[in-house]
C-alpha cells in the first residue's frame, strides 16, 4: 500500500464574517496519486492549499502531511528576476543536483544558469518543477501550474509532472476540467462538494 502523504480529517474553516468554505471536509492523498481540486474563483481552492501549508488555521479538524513543495501558476513571478535560476534552486534544495532529473525534464543543463526572463514560460515552469523536486517533497501542491502557458505547453508540462508520481503525491488546482480528467485519479469539485473518481489516461 502506498504511503499516505496528506490526511485531512473533518476540516472546517471560514473567514471572519463569512459563511463556511469547509464543513467537515476530509481527504486522503497517497504517493502515486494525482488529485484534482476544481471549482470557480472564490470557492476555496487556494484557501485549501494555505490551510495545508499552515498559513491559515482551521476552525476545527486535523491536517497532517509529509514534506511539501509548491508549484505556482505564474513561473515568472515565482522566481526573482535579478539572479540566475540555479542559485534560486540551490537556495531551497535538499537534494544535490542530478543530471538525470534535469534530462528527464527535457532541460538543457545550461538553462538554469540564465535569468528567468531569458527562458520561455514552459522552460521556466519546468525549472519550477526541478526546484520543487529538489526539495525532496512527499506532496506537491500545484496551483494552476499550467494556466499561464499555451495549450501545447500545458500538456507537455503536465506530462513532465506525471513522470514523478512514483515519488510524490500531487494535489492539483485547475480551472481546466479536461486537463483534470486527463491527469487526475480523482477530482474534488468544491462547488458540488462531491468527489468524482476517474481513470487516468496513460501519459
Amino acid at each position: 500500500m502506498e504511503k499516505t502523504v496528506l490526511q485531512i480529517e473533518e476540516l472546517s474553516f471560514a473567514y471572519p464574517g463569512r459563511s463556511a468554505l469547509y464543513e467537515e471536509f476530509s481527504l486522503t492523498v497517497a504517493r502515486g496519486e494525482c488529485i484534482g481540486i476544481v471549482g470557480p474563483s472564490g470557492v476555496g481552492k487556494s484557501t485549501l492549499f494555505e490551510l495545508i501549508a499552515g498559513n491559515l488555521r482551521p476552525r476545527k479538524g486535523k491536517i497532517s502531511h509529509g514534506r511539501l513543495a509548491w508549484i505556482f501558476q505564474d513561473p515568472y513571478s515565482s522566481f526573482h528576476p535579478s539572479y540566475p535560476i540555479r542559485e534560486q534552486i540551490e537556495d531551497v534544495a535538499t537534494l544535490p543536483e542530478d543530471p538525470v532529473l534535469i534530462e528527464s525534464l527535457d532541460l538543457d543543463p545550461a538553462l538554469p544558469e540564465k535569468l528567468p526572463h531569458e527562458l520561455s514560460g514552459g522552460q521556466l515552469q519546468r525549472c519550477s518543477i526541478l526546484r520543487a523536486l529538489r526539495m525532496a517533497p512527499d506532496l506537491l501542491l500545484c496551483d494552476e501550474p499550467t494556466s499561464a502557458l499555451d495549450n501545447i505547453t500545458q500538456l507537455e508540462t503536465m506530462k513532465f509532472l506525471m513522470k514523478f508520481l512514483d515519488r510524490v503525491g500531487i494535489l492539483l488546482i485547475t480551472h481546466d476540467l479536461d486537463l483534470a480528467r486527463w491527469a487526475c485519479d480523482r477530482i474534488i469539485d468544491l462547488t458540488e462538494e462531491a468527489t468524482e473518481s476517474l481513470e487516468r489516461v496513460g501519459t
